[in-house]
């Protein structure tokens, strides 16, 4: 290796000089720990470990971490294929240059290992070293997160990292030992493939992929599951003919919505299907027709509830076979709904409601798997919709229909999915009743008393290969994709659909539940910005820096890591209207989607939140 001469300079934390004459091969500069405190960001409490000093003497490094050090956040950090989180002393002079600093110390990066040589671009996925008495594996690029944007307080370090190649990587230990500053980097086996950390990460995060490149990432057994979990996603699009931007490795994206905003459409048909839902069958009163939707999707209805306030907004998943001439929604009557208490007890056939375009990923994926739709209460709706199209389409896969009532009168589409379920040669259901009543019969009305759970499916010989598609209350959801996890379905096998607010993506912050509200204050004097799932509609004000910050001020559930628009964590459905992005986002999102992380509405825009 070619002599390299490198003065580090005065490490503030230790006041220790660090000098470094000519070497021959990578070196570890410092080894950095560091626990888990509480920061304060934009009035928010923030748990992190991205602190990280260096450490004097030598450390012994585990299979999950050094010692003393830790991991707050063990769904983004940490764990086997995350051990050690390794940075290089060039990137350091680069950023120095780059952001005009010079206040840089050895863990600025929030990296365990600081050290001479290694750089992104030349070490490999798979590369393996010895430092010290330790020996370690190339594992993934980091993982893009804010919490590296408080510690620089440069908000736009995630997106920096990835675009200007310089994302730093993480280390598996296969073999515990210590390690110390001073010690040599040798590396004993080259990775397979000879695809670069630089590389790796830009397959992922910036556009331009390539399914060869997918395949040769998904042949290094070294890369971490979560990576090959996207690149297998990705590789399932067919990227040659892709035709518009959007990137499935990173986040499910739907297609783009037939229209934008709202199509009038005429109720031609009620239908009570239980004790306590009710069909509504939708045409259009223009007489076109629609584009036919994917099964499992969803139309958000605008309802003028109170003509002195303005319309509600609500969500309700499509129930029929995909129609050219109709939608059907079906709907749960809620004592306290203000939506589903207005279309069950005060619209009447000919009346006319403000339709969205069906959105949503929750749909049927192709392939030859068994199918297992699973749905308690009124989350039936979506699953029944993608039964109706496997029986359309004569499916010769092995079809199940797990569904969950209390008990026959609360039992919505009963005959309807029996007669489904016997058209299909592979088709079967399995009625559970939590609460039967002495009228429902065993064999006739249900299967049998209970709930359903994993030990059910096993029971009746469900494959843990199958594809699982779920809908019904969050402790249904909850319930299930925990045993199908425990049983060893992989997850990216587990689909679901779920009313209401999607669940919150906050990470390294506490989750407190409010009711979503419109902004505290004066309102803004912008357009209105409408949220879709939560019920509520607020006016934009330029103080925010994008739709991500409103709903925050809102109370909105949201979902987010980056806040730079790399990750594509935040990426929600546009119902409706137009927006700009400022910082433009590393990779758009497929038409239809929106990263709220970095965009702002300039015209009224109605999202999926």
């Amino acid at each position: 290796m070619v002599a390299l001469r490198l003065a580090v300079g005065i490490n503030k934390d230790s006041n220790q000089t660090q000098d470094f004459d000519e070497v021959r091969m990578p070196r570890l500069l410092s080894v950095n720990v560091g626990l888990p405190r509480d920061v304060t960001w934009n009035g928010k409490t923030v748990r992190t470990s991205v602190w990280k000093s260096p450490v004097t003497g030598r450390r012994m490094v585990r299979k999950l971490d050094i010692d003393g050090d830790a991991q707050a956040d063990l769904a983004g950090h940490g764990g086997e294929h995350r051990a050690a989180f390794v940075y290089q002393i060039d990137s350091y002079h680069y950023w120095e240059s780059f952001l005009g600093r010079n206040d840089f110390t050895f863990g600025q990066f929030g990296e365990n290992f600081t050290v001479e040589g290694l750089p992104d671009n030349e070490v490999c996925i798979g590369d393996r070293y010895r430092i010290g008495s330790a020996e370690f594996e190339v594992t993934q690029p980091r993982v893009t997160c804010y919490r590296v944007g408080i510690r620089l307080n440069e908000p736009r370090m995630p997106a920096l990292l990835v675009e200007h190649h310089r994302p730093g990587f993480y280390f598996r230990v296969l073999k515990e030992g210590e390690v110390g500053a001073g010690d040599d980097i040798v590396r004993i086996a080259d990775g397979p493939e000879k695809m670069s950390v630089a590389d790796v990460d830009a397959l992922l995060y910036l556009p331009g992929h390539s399914g060869d490149q997918l395949q040769r990432a998904l042949r290094i057994p070294a890369l971490s599951e979560g990576w090959q979990g996207s690149f297998r996603a990705m590789l399932k699009q067919d990227l040659s003919s892709k035709t518009s931007v959007g990137n499935p490795g990173l986040a499910s994206e739907e297609q783009a919505p037939a229209w934008a905003g709202f199509r009038q459409m005429r109720i031609a048909n009620i239908r009570k299907e239980s004790d306590s839902v009710t069909s509504f069958v939708l045409s259009p009163i223009d007489g076109q027709p629609f584009p036919l939707y994917r099964a499992g999707q969803f139309v958000v209805v605008r309802l003028l509830v109170d003509p002195g306030k303005p319309p509600v907004l609500r969500s309700y998943s499509l129930s029929d076979l995909p129609a050219a001439d109709h939608f059907r929604i079906s709907v749960k009557s809620e004592s306290n709904g203000i939506g589903s208490s207005f279309l069950c007890n005060r619209t009447k056939e000919g009346d006319v409601l403000d339709v969205s375009a069906p959105h949503g990923s929750f749909t049927l994926r192709p392939g030859q798997s068994p199918v297992v739709l699973l749905s308690a209460g009124v989350g039936a709706t979506p699953v029944m919709s993608m039964l109706h199209s496997l029986v359309a389409e004569k499916s010769q896969r092995e079809i199940w229909w797990f569904y969950g009532a209390r008990n026959r009168v609360d039992h919505p589409f009963a005959e309807e999915s029996r007669s489904l379920l016997k058209q299909l040669s592979r088709g079967r259901g399995y009625i559970v009743y939590s609460r039967p009543t002495a009228n429902d019969q065993v064999g006739t009305d249900f299967d049998a008393p209970g709930h359903i759970d994993t030990a059910l499916l096993q029971k009746t010989g469900v494959s843990r290969g199958s594809d699982f598609y779920l809908c019904g209350p969050t402790s249904f959801l909850k319930n299930m994709r925990d045993g199908l996890g425990n049983w060893g379905v992989l997850a990216e096998n587990v689909h679901t659909e779920i009313f209401g607010s999607l669940e919150a993506i906050t990470p390294g912050m506490a989750q407190v539940v409010h009711t979503p509200h419109v902004p505290p204050g004066a309102p803004g004097s912008g357009p209105s910005v409408s949220f879709a799932r939560s019920g509520i509609t607020a006016a934009w004000d330029r103080k925010f820096a994008s739709l991500l910050e409103l709903a925050e001020a809102c109370d909105v559930p949201v979902r987010w890591s980056c806040r730079t628009g790399v990750c594509h964590t935040c990426m929600t459905g546009l119902i409706g209207g137009s927006i700009t992005y400022n910082p433009e986002p590393l990779e758009r999102p497929a038409a239809g989607n929106v990263l709220v992380c970095c965009s702002q509405p300039n015209a009224g825009v109605t999202l999926d939140l």
